[in-house]
């Protein structure tokens, strides 16, 4: 009796880990999930409304204003290095001057990425964020760990043909991503829908989202959604292009949509009334202000 009680725990055990896993998993068994019914709070550039956007200190201030996600724009240096900034061009937000693509990472290093943003804004400046240097995404994942999540944009991807592979082994390399990584780390996002199909044809399981820009106001034809729903699990748009027909439609069509770049209170309540699934801001505090006062 002891032998088949034991054998019976042992089956129940395996069962639980099978279920389990099974539940970090899409239907169809390709993509890890996430709780679409979860409102995410995207620090934009990390809590770059108070800091200096893409530094180690704009994403520490970001997770203790409960930003739910670390965003990180990609960048890759001429040595192939992928760094956290926004523009192809360090001119905006450091000291120096030139396209990341022409200069090494040790050169990226020794530009300042803080001073600007104290003689920017003054009344948010601080000391220590003089000098502050440009993280490698590498960087970023080793100080905030698994703990942590990250959104993920790959930006002109044309210009670093190798970023996409750099990138998942990056990920992989920090277990992100793949068969021992904890469900929804990360979610990649891109306009480039060629950057994501090459993600996704790499691989299936990593989260895609699909980024979108109007020049009028937004409109998606059944086509395009059924398009996108074979390598991504969402949408993110700017939030002036959409109204509440387009987000229900996204909705109706099991997507998720997080807009940028929110920074009123009154937007986010209007899109959240709307039904977004979660919103990019460069005030995260803003935003988890006003989630706790929906009970959202």
């Amino acid at each position: 009796m002891k032998k088949i009680s034991y054998s019976l725990v042992i089956l129940l055990m395996l069962s639980l880990v099978f279920l389990l896993y099974s539940n970090l998993k899409f239907g169809n068994g390709e993509r890890s999930t996430l709780n679409s019914n979860e409102i995410l709070n995207v620090a934009h550039r990390g809590a770059s409304g108070h800091a200096p956007e893409h530094t180690l200190a704009a994403y520490e201030l970001g997770e203790q204003m409960k930003g739910d996600f670390i965003e990180v724009d990609l960048q890759m240096t001429e040595d192939g290095v992928l760094i956290a900034m926004h523009d192809e061009r360090v001119d905006r937000t450091t000291d120096g001057s030139g396209l990341v693509k022409d200069m090494t990472l040790a050169e990226i290093k020794q530009l300042d990425a803080g001073s600007w943003f104290n003689e920017a804004y003054p009344d948010k400046a601080k000391p220590e964020y003089a000098g502050l240097t440009v993280p490698t995404l590498e960087e970023i994942i080793g100080e905030f760990g698994r703990g942590s999540r990250y959104y993920i944009e790959t930006k002109a991807p044309n210009v670093y043909p190798e970023m996409q592979e750099e990138l998942l082994r990056v990920l992989y390399k920090h277990k992100l991503i793949g068969s021992n990584a904890a469900s929804s780390k990360v979610l990649v996002q891109s306009f480039s829908a060629d950057s994501l199909l090459e993600i996704h044809e790499l691989d299936p399981e990593v989260p895609l989202i699909q980024l979108i820009s109007y020049s009028e106001p937004a409109t998606i034809t059944d086509q395009e959604i059924s398009a996108i729903k074979e390598y991504a699990l969402g949408i993110g748009t700017s939030y002036t292009s959409i109204d509440k027909e387009y987000v229900e439609k996204i909705r109706e069509n099991e997507l998720m949509i997080h807009p940028f770049l929110v920074n009123s209170k009154a937007d986010m309540e209007r899109l959240l009334d709307w039904g977004v699934t979660g919103m990019f801001t460069n005030f995260p505090d803003r935003l988890d202000e006003v989630l706790k006062s929906r009970g959202d």
